[in-house]
């Protein structure tokens, strides 16, 4: 006889993401002389970030994973905890509810559900941005108003929405006419958007968009990105 790896039986598409969730917590935390499908309830939320991080970096094929600030912007969506530092959340443990049974606050999903549908965005779109570390992705609303207060007018950066399942959103200063300086974001753009029309040429045709955070000209971040127009009858 042969342990073989984690199985999950399904009956229909809708319960792939469900599934896929099973498999991860399975493969990544049970002990290898386990009482057959005994799995840990919780995990230490050090080990659920390695975890996260090689399945992000094995789903979209790249070698730039996460990084510090990804772990804290995640800790705090999964805990539902603002207040806590990035120390405090080292010691905690996160369990197979707050990943994939409870739904995050406001939303209509689970904190896999909504990881998962950064996943498939970053891997069927934004892969050579991912690398060329042109996103920062995982970056709450509120952090982003911070960043961005004190940069000048056309300065943006790119984050995954909060409010919608694989989405992507482009973060951007408008300074009014007294000088006061505000944050807009962009409507999301789905993997559907941008199998129309490319992420980097979105960003080329939106004349408010100056420079990538911290300061770096759009045409120098996003040019090889670009495709080149099509001109004449085509």
């Amino acid at each position: 006889q042969v342990l073989s790896l984690p199985i999950v039986v399904i009956v229909h598409g809708n319960q792939d993401n469900n599934a896929k969730a099973t498999v991860l917590w399975d493969n990544a935390f049970s002990e290898i002389d386990r009482v057959p499908f005994v799995v840990a309830e919780r995990v230490p939320w050090e080990k659920m970030c390695d975890t996260l991080n090689l399945k992000f970096m094995a789903e979209v094929q790249t070698t730039k994973g996460l990084l510090k600030e990804h772990y804290f912007f995640l800790a705090q969506k999964i805990f539902n905890d603002h207040s806590a530092s990035l120390e405090d959340f080292q010691s905690r443990s996160v369990s197979w509810a707050q990943f994939n049974k409870e739904i995050l606050p406001g939303r209509g999903f689970t904190f896999w559900q909504w990881f998962d549908g950064v996943l498939d965005l970053t891997k069927r779109c934004l892969k050579s941005y991912w690398s060329d570390r042109l996103i920062i992705g995982f970056i709450s609303k509120q952090y982003v108003c911070k960043l961005l207060s004190t940069e000048p007018d056309g300065t943006f950066l790119l984050r995954f929405s909060d409010s919608e399942i694989g989405g992507v959103t482009i973060a951007h200063v408008i300074r009014g006419k007294d000088g006061s300086s505000q944050v807009e974001n962009i409507q999301p753009f789905s993997a559907k958007d941008l199998s129309i029309r490319s992420l980097g040429d979105r960003i080329r045709d939106l004349g408010q968009l100056r420079n990538l955070y911290p300061g770096t000209p759009k045409d120098q971040a996003f040019g090889s990105h670009y495709n080149k127009e099509q001109t004449g009858k085509d």
